[in-house]
């Protein structure tokens, strides 16, 4: 059994920064496209960025230059680092992971909240 574990979440002020991480556990072999989803109250859930196993980048408009998705393949791990945060930013963020042998899994969540 794999779990997909995330942490990093909290109340930060408008223009401050944060940093998720999101780590895997279990029998995993090997881990594919790692993403980070978002939804906020109200809204549909929604991709905020993504990285292949290589390292290749894609991120929504929204998010382009203010947050950078990174990964550590040896330590099964995704991390999300958000800058210049904005109170539309607040919603709750889900790692996901698509492993060759597992298919794909998600998250439970983490909240980040935006607000002075």
């Amino acid at each position: 059994q794999v779990q997909l574990v995330e942490s990093g979440g909290g109340l930060v002020q408008p223009g401050g920064s944060l940093r998720l991480s999101c780590t895997a556990s279990g029998r995993i072999f090997r881990i594919n496209d790692m993403a980070w989803y978002c939804q906020a109250p109200g809204k549909e859930l929604e991709i905020v960025a993504a990285i292949t196993r290589g390292g290749i980048t894609t991120y929504q408009d929204s998010v382009q230059g203010r947050f950078t998705i990174s990964r550590d393949n040896a330590k099964s791990t995704v991390y999300l680092q958000m800058n210049s945060l904005k109170p539309e930013d607040t919603a709750v963020y889900y790692c996901f992971a698509n492993y060759l042998v597992h298919g794909v899994q998600w998250g439970k969540g983490t909240l980040v909240t935006v607000s002075s």
